[in-house]
C-alpha cells in the first residue's frame, strides 16, 4: 500500500493544496516503490525554455547535465543555471544534514510551478532525478523528438532512501565477451532503477578479458577461443585446426573509461579475478602457474565439458583449470594482476573469486601434498584456505579489501575478508554470525541466467527462477546481526548469453524484483501492486527498445498421474487476473478454443498441447507448444 500523507509545502507558489488518495488503477508505477510517497491534485507542465538550477558541486552538475539529457524526447530548450532565484527545476544540496536521508536518499516535491529535489549529496540528486523520469509520460523513453506533446508531471511529495547500501548486478563478461558499449548500456539500466554496483567478472575458463601489463598473453592467448553456438557445455572438444577466432578484451584504457562512465552514474565497479578454480584461461597463456604438466596443452574453454558435477560440489575436474597454490610463481603472478587492478578501480574492494575449485589434481600432486605436510593442511580444503589467506595479504598490501565467494570460508579465512553468499542464504548466515561482512546473492532468488519460465520456451538451463520467486529476495534474515550484512545483488552468468540482447532479456523483469528487495522497506513490498507497476515499465521499455522477458504471462505446466497411470496436465499462471486456452489436435489456440478449468487429461493419440493466455480479449502470453511426450517424461522424472 502507498503511504498517503497530505503535506503543505508552503514555499512554492502556485502550490497543489489538495491531497487525495490514489486508488490502484490510478497509482503512479515507480520502481522501487520509494519510502514516502503522496500524491496530490493537479500536474506540472514543462515550459518550452526549461531552466535548472544547480548547485556549483561538480557532480550536482553532472546530475544537472544528465537530466538535461534524459529530457531530450520533449525537444524543450534547456538551461543549467547557478542562481538559487532562478529555474523550474531546482536540484538543492541540503545546507544542514538531514539525518534521515543518508547519502543516498532525497526529498522530491512537484507542484504546478516547480520541481524540486533535496538532498544531503549529488547522490541523492541522481536517484531523485530517476523517481522524477518514471513521473514523466512513457515518451520520454523514446529516441524521437516530441515537442508537440504537453509533458506534463504530476503532483507528488517524495521522502526516498535506500534500505541497503550495496544493490549490485554482477555481469559475466568472460564467458561471452560483451563491448564496452554494451556494458555502459548496462550501467545506464541498472543506474535507472538505483542500482549502485556493477560486479563485472572479468576472468574464466572462457576468457581473460582485462590487459594486465606484466602478463601480455592473457590477452593475447586468453581472451581468444573457437568459436561455438548451441547448448554452452555440450559443445565437442575444439580440434587442433579450429582457430580461436572469439573473445576480446578491455585495454587499461577502456576499464578506466568504464570506471568514470559508471562513476559518473553514481555506480561503482566491483572487478572479479576469479582464482584458484576458473583459471583455465590464465594457464593456457602461462602454462607454469598450473601444477598440472598436461596444461601445456590445453586450450581455453569454447563450452566443451570439463567438469563432472555427478559427485555434487565440488565438481571432479577432467581437465585441471586451477592455479597451483604450492608454486611461488603464483604468488608472484596474483601479486602483479592484483597491483594493476588495484591501480584501475577506485572502489574498495577487489573480488578473487573461490567458488567452485576443484581438487582432484591436488590431491595426486607431490608439490601440494608436500606444502599440506609442512603447514599441517588437514584436507584439500585447508590448503584453499592457505591460498586463500595469502591472497587476502596480497589484496590487502595494495589498499584494498578482499572479497570471495562463500567457498572460501570452507578452509577458513582471516575475519577481514568479505563473503559474498551464493549457494543460498546458509553461506552468508554462516559468515555473518563468524562477524565477516556479507553480500547475499543466493542462486535462490538472484540468479538471473536461470530460466524464467517452462523449458518449453526459454533457453534451456539447469534451474527455474520465476519473477514472484525473485521478489521474495530478503536479503537480512532474522537470525543475523543486520550491521554485517551490506546488501545483496543478482548474477547474470553468462554461458547461454550470446549478446546484449539476450541479456536485456534476462535481467529484465526480474532485476526490478531485486532493485525493490534492495531499497524499498520490507514492509512495503506487495508483489500484485509490485508486477502492476512492472506492466507499466515494460510499456517504457517499449519506447526504450530495452528487451524484456514477457514469461510472466506464460502458463505454469505441471503434471500428475490418474491411478490406473494416465497422464494429467495441471495448467495455472504466475500473475491473476489470466485465462488460459489449449488445443490438443495442432491447431492455434486464441480465445475462441476452449479455457482451461481444471485438469487436463490429453486425448490417447494426442501428440501435442499448445496454450496461450489472455487477458480479456487481449493475448498477453506466447504460443507455447509442448509434446505430450515430453509431457511424460516430465512425469516420469518426478
Amino acid at each position: 500500500m502507498l503511504t498517503v500523507r497530505c503535506i503543505i509545502a508552503t514555499f512554492f507558489l502556485g502550490i497543489c493544496l489538495n491531497s487525495y488518495s490514489q486508488p490502484a488503477s490510478s497509482r503512479i508505477n515507480i520502481i522501487p516503490e520509494p519510502v514516502e510517497f503522496t500524491q496530490l491534485e493537479g500536474s506540472f507542465l514543462l515550459p518550452q525554455r526549461v531552466v535548472i538550477k544547480s548547485e556549483r558541486d561538480s557532480d550536482a552538475v553532472r546530475v544537472a547535465a544528465y537530466l538535461k539529457e534524459k529530457l531530450a524526447a520533449t525537444g524543450r530548450s534547456f538551461i543549467i543555471s547557478y542562481s538559487a532565484a532562478s529555474g523550474n527545476i531546482h536540484l538543492d544540496l541540503l545546507s544542514k544534514q538531514d539525518t534521515e536521508l543518508g547519502k543516498e536518499g532525497y526529498r522530491l516535491t512537484v507542484n504546478e510551478g516547480r520541481i524540486l529535489i533535496q538532498a544531503n549529496a549529488p547522490a541523492g540528486l541522481f536517484y531523485g532525478v530517476q523517481t522524477l523520469l518514471q513521473l514523466f509520460p512513457k515518451e520520454i523513453e523514446s529516441k524521437d523528438i516530441l515537442a508537440e506533446k504537453a509533458w506534463k508531471v504530476p503532483c507528488v511529495t517524495v521522502t526516498d532512501y535506500p534500505r541497503f547500501g550495496w544493490r549490485g548486478l554482477m555481469f559475466d563478461v568472460a564467458r561471452h565477451f560483451f563491448t564496452k558499449e554494451d556494458v555502459k548500456r548496462h550501467i545506464d539500466q541498472m543506474a535507472r532503477y538505483k542500482f549502485n554496483l556493477l560486479h563485472l567478472h572479468l576472468t574464466d575458463d572462457e576468457g581473460w578479458r582485462i590487459e594486465i601489463k606484466s602478463y601480455p598473453k592473457l590477452t593475447q592467448v586468453g581472451a581468444w577461443r573457437v568459436d561455438k553456438v548451441g547448448y554452452f557445455g555440450d559443445f565437442t572438444p575444439p580440434a587442433p585446426d579450429e582457430p580461436n577466432t572469439y573473445g576480446g578484451f578491455y585495454t587499461q584504457e577502456d576499464i578506466k573509461e568504464l570506471v568514470k562512465y559508471a562513476k559518473d552514474r553514481f555506480v561503482d565497479i566491483l572487478p572479479e579475478i576469479d582464482v584458484p578454480g576458473h583459471s583455465l584461461a590464465a594457464i593456457v597463456s602461462y602454462p607454469e602457474l598450473s601444477c598440472t604438466p598436461e596444461a601445456s596443452q590445453y586450450r581455453v574453454r569454447s563450452g566443451e565439458r570439463i567438469m563432472d558435477w555427478s559427485r555434487g560440489m565440488p565438481p571432479l575436474a577432467l581437465v585441471d583449470n586451477t592455479l597451483c597454490p604450492a608454486n611461488e610463481k603464483v604468488y608472484e603472478f596474483l601479486d602483479k594482476v592484483v597491483t594493476e587492478v588495484a591501480q584501475l578501480f577506485p572502489f574498495e574492494y577487489i573480488h578473487m573469486g573461490g567458488d567452485e575449485c576443484s581438487k582432484n589434481f591436488w590431491e595426486k600432486n607431490p608439490a601440494i601434498l608436500e606444502l599440506a605436510k609442512a603447514n599441517n593442511l588437514k584436507n584439500m580444503e585447508e590448503v584453499q584456505g592457505y591460498f586463500e589467506r595469502r591472497l587476502e595479504k596480497i589484496v590487502v598490501s595494495k589498499g584494498k579489501k578482499f572479497m570471495g565467494w562463500d567457498e572460501i570460508l570452507e578452509g577458513g579465512v582471516e575475519p577481514s575478508a568479505a563473503v559474498m553468499s551464493w549457494r543460498g542464504m546458509k553461506g552468508g548466515i554462516k559468515a555473518a554470525k563468524a562477524k565477516h561482512e556479507v553480500v547475499m546473492s543466493p542462486t535462490t532468488f538472484a540468479y538471473l541466467d536461470y530460466m524464467q519460465g517452462d523449458p518449453a520456451i526459454e533457453p534451456k538451463v539447469y534451474a527455474t527462477l520465476r519473477l514472484n520467486k525473485a521478489y521474495q529476495f530478503e536479503p537480512l534474515p532474522d537470525s543475523v546481526d543486520a550491521k554485517y550484512i551490506k546488501g545483496g545483488q543478482a548474477n547474470l552468468w553468462t554461458e547461454q548469453v550470446y549478446n546484449m540482447r539476450h541479456a536485456e532479456y534476462m535481467t529484465w523483469p526480474r532485476a526490478f524484483a531485486i532493485s525493490e528487495s534492495l531499497w524499498t522497506p520490507k514492509g512495503k513490498k506487495n508483489w500484485d501492486y509490485f508486477f502492476s507497476r512492472v506492466e507499466k515499465h515494460f510499456e517504457r521499455f517499449d519506447e526504450a527498445e530495452v528487451k524484456y522477458a514477457p514469461s510472466v504471462y506464460d502458463p505454469i505446466i505441471t503434471t500428475g498421474a490418474t491411478p490406473d497411470k494416465k497422464l494429467q496436465i495441471y495448467l495455472s499462471t504466475e500473475v491473476s487476473g489470466l485465462d488460459i486456452y489449449y488445443t490438443f489436435d495442432n491447431s492455434f489456440p486464441d480465445r475462441f478454443y476452449p479455457r482451461y478449468t481444471g485438469v487436463l487429461t490429453a486425448p490417447k493419440d494426442a501428440v501435442m498441447l499448445k496454450m496461450i493466455t489472455y487477458r480479456g480479449n487481449k493475448p498477453v502470453g506466447r504460443m507455447i507448444s509442448y509434446p505430450i511426450k515430453e509431457l511424460q517424461d516430465k512425469l516420469k522424472a518426478k
